[in-house]
């Protein structure tokens, strides 16, 4: 297996791991990253680096690459609502001038780092990609305005296009993990507790409709999400535009996240309950049958103590680092 790849945004956590499966795959693979919030040491060994934004892509763009997978994006909901200019421009004007290099260099495969934000509150569940799209925040607008954009550039100009609409992405792979500044997922807060950085772990409600009262959600490792962008490279077709949830197909509470650290970690977890936070659904897991059906994606590590332990280690070999 062979090829050139460009990977936008391949210094952050989804991106680094799936250059790394990229790799290991035999393929050739440059990583183009401003750094705002990846990392230097997250690159690969083996690929090639280039500190650079997506707006000037056409200075390195060409003909010799067979595809580009876009995950240069800014990616904190709260962050958007705050300053929706700031996703604006990045995630859209950015994939704008992005889409414009490839279409000059002649590149025309595009796999896209797509979100289950998309969708907003689910009108049911699992979610499927024919819901209805009514994003809440700014971040789920903009990336749904690129699956827009990507639409129209398949239809008009050929482009071979896959969406991939991530749900809660976990775990580690290969040295990489989660290490967002501010931190604002589960796993990696819950880790911190442990790790005694933290005192204790809010829990966001306890009367929800669910069989602890806890919010659900859908886990899949970073390793099994890195499969499915190469799955979808060879399932690229010209002209067409292809969405594709990643999930599990089935959900975790959060107090079933948290007793699981519990476990793995062998650490106390003090937890405190607070009010619910506004617009945070009951229960969000995907339906990933399209990814099953078009891909041939069927994920191999949906053991959510496997996810954590990953995460764990990852977690303890930084804090080691830091000592």
């Amino acid at each position: 297996m062979s090829g050139k790849y460009l990977v936008t945004g391949g210094a952050g956590y989804v991106g680094s791991v799936v250059a790394q499966h990229l790799l290991e795959a035999g393929r050739q693979v440059t990583v183009l990253d401003n750094l705002s919030t990846g990392f230097r040491e997250g690159v690969p060994a083996g690929a090639d680096f280039i500190e650079g934004d997506i707006r000037d892509a056409t200075e390195w763009l060409d003909s010799t690459y067979d595809a580009v997978l876009h995950f240069a994006a800014f990616s904190q909901v709260g962050e958007s609502v705050l300053k929706p200019e700031k996703y604006w421009d990045n995630n859209v004007g950015g994939t704008m001038a992005l889409l414009a290099a490839m279409r000059s260099a002649g590149v025309r495969t595009l796999v896209f780092s797509s979100t289950a934000a998309a969708y907003g509150e689910p009108v049911s569940t699992p979610i499927t990609e024919s819901d209805p799209t009514a994003p809440t925040s700014p971040y789920g607008a903009s990336k749904l305005a690129v699956d827009h954009m990507i639409t129209g550039e398949a239809a008009a100009h050929g482009l071979a296009a896959v969406s991939l609409r991530y749900f809660n992405v976990a775990g580690a792979y290969g040295g990489c993990g989660e290490r967002h500044d501010p931190e604002s997922h589960l796993i990696p807060l819950v880790l911190q507790v442990a790790l005694g950085r933290r005192e204790s772990i809010s829990v966001f409600g306890d009367d929800y409709p669910t069989s602890d009262g806890t919010c659900v959600r859908d886990y899949i490792h970073v390793a099994d999400l890195a499969q499915a962008h190469l799955l979808a490279l060879d399932a690229a077709v010209a002209g067409e535009h292809l969405i594709c949830n990643l999930g599990n197909g089935n959900g975790f509470s959060v107090r079933e996240v948290i007793e699981t650290v519990r476990e793995v970690t062998g650490h106390p977890v003090p937890e405190v309950v607070a009010d619910r936070r506004g617009g945070d659904p009951a229960v969000l897991v995907a339906s990933a049958a399209t990814a099953r059906e078009r891909l041939g994606w069927n994920p191999s590590r949906a053991d959510l103590a496997g996810i954590v332990a990953d995460a764990w280690e990852f977690a303890r070999a930084r804090e080691s680092a830091h000592e």
